[in-house]
């Protein structure tokens, strides 16, 4: 396989705008996944070079959230280690069962979600009660594997729905942002790994690309903590919006 230097004009501006966008909703697979494809990376390369450089850019996002505060280390660890079972048993999953089936269950509750999220303009503004920690922490981990599953399953969006859990367990939006971080960040050192080890990262494009998903993660994270729920709300709205789009696209 033989690549110009020039697909990285087409990977590096996406690959920025999807550490941007993750970092504030989760969803930049939805972005930079696409990127490597239309530049004309194999689909194993892709998705082990894409792992690579969002695994950076989420570590950049998860530092500036834990620097300001905004993370509830404990809970967040405990999701991350039900991410961790979950990711593994979604993965075995997929090789028994047509993923066709879960896109038409996201079908039914990605609809739901975005009208959710359009009648619920102060959703996530101010925490809400939380469970008291005998019942928040089993819930983080049922989430945590939930999730987990079904990123090992099928995966994108899954830095969002982690966003909107954490939510309605009642942590504020930007809490729940960086918890979700930790979570993904988790998650993608495992694909990183596994990708790693069977040699699908090409490293430089992963580099460069690496670089840029820092700074748009950087960014994106400093515009969610500094202008809170009332940015992260809409921005939440149009991943929803395109994971519908992308799972409507595939089906028909």
């Amino acid at each position: 396989m033989t690549l110009s230097p020039s697909v990285l004009f087409i990977i590096c501006p996406l690959v920025f705008l999807a550490g941007f966008v993750d970092a504030v909703a989760g969803g930049g697979g939805l972005i930079s996944l696409p990127a490597y494809l239309v530049a004309g990376l194999p689909i194993h390369l892709a998705y082990g070079t894409n792992k690579f450089a969002m695994l950076l850019g989420t570590s950049m996002s998860t530092a500036k959230y834990l620097h300001s505060g905004h993370v509830r280390l404990r809970p967040a660890l405990v999701a991350a280690a039900g991410a961790l079972a979950g990711s593994w048993a979604g993965a075995q999953l997929a090789l028994m069962l047509d993923e066709r089936y879960l896109r038409y269950c996201l079908m039914v509750i990605l609809p739901l979600a975005a009208v959710f999220l359009l009648f619920n303009r102060n959703f996530g503004s101010t925490p809400r009660r939380q469970p008291a920690p005998a019942r928040l922490y089993p819930l983080c981990l049922l989430c945590g594997v939930v999730i987990g599953a079904y990123d090992g399953f099928f995966g994108p969006g899954t830095g969002t729905f982690l966003i909107l859990a954490f939510t309605f367990l009642g942590f504020d939006l930007i809490t729940a942002s960086g918890n979700a971080k930790v979570v993904n960040l988790a998650s993608n050192l495992a694909a990183v790994v596994a990708f790693g080890s069977g040699g699908s990262v090409l490293l430089w494009v992963g580099i460069p690309a690496a670089l840029c998903a820092i700074a748009g993660g950087y960014l994106g994270a400093r515009m969610a903590i500094n202008r809170g729920a009332a940015f992260i709300r809409p921005v939440v709205g149009a991943v929803v919006t395109l994971l519908l789009a992308r799972i409507l696209w595939d089906l028909f």
